[in-house]
């Protein structure tokens, strides 16, 4: 009867070893999924973000152009849909820059960047107010 009771205890000891090892497994798996959501959430912020400061620069850029109007949103779209063919800002650079001298303005490629970043800033409060 001993030996049976030994048994018992010993089959409990490992029952409960399995049921922590399911929790912490359970436990990592809940922060993995976290950081999966946060990670997601954070990646629509940035595009979200990135698309409202294209749509500021046309805005921007088209009021300088002397674009008004349906004109000047048609303008800011364009700006938007450049940032779709290569990742990173170099595409709506280009697109932009070529559009500033194809319209005699004076805006050179430092001073457009430093808009850029204003209005990132700019972008990110608006988008964090919706």
């Amino acid at each position: 009867m001993e030996r049976d009771e030994r048994a018992t205890l010993g089959g409990a000891s490992s029952l409960a070893t399995d049921k922590g090892t399911d929790t912490i497994m359970a436990l990592f798996e809940d922060r993995k999924k976290g950081q999966e959501n946060k990670y997601a959430r954070d990646r629509e912020l940035a595009f979200k973000v990135t698309v409202r400061r294209n749509k500021l620069l046309g805005l921007w850029l088209a009021e300088r152009m002397g674009k008004t109007g349906d004109d000047a949103e048609a303008y800011a779209r364009a700006v938007v849909e450049a940032d779709f063919n290569r990742p990173g800002d170099g595409d709506v650079v280009e697109k932009v820059m070529a559009d500033i001298k194809a319209a005699g303005l004076d805006i050179d490629e430092r001073k457009l960047r430093a808009r850029m970043e204003a209005l990132e800033g700019e972008a990110r409060a608006q988008v964090r107010a919706e």
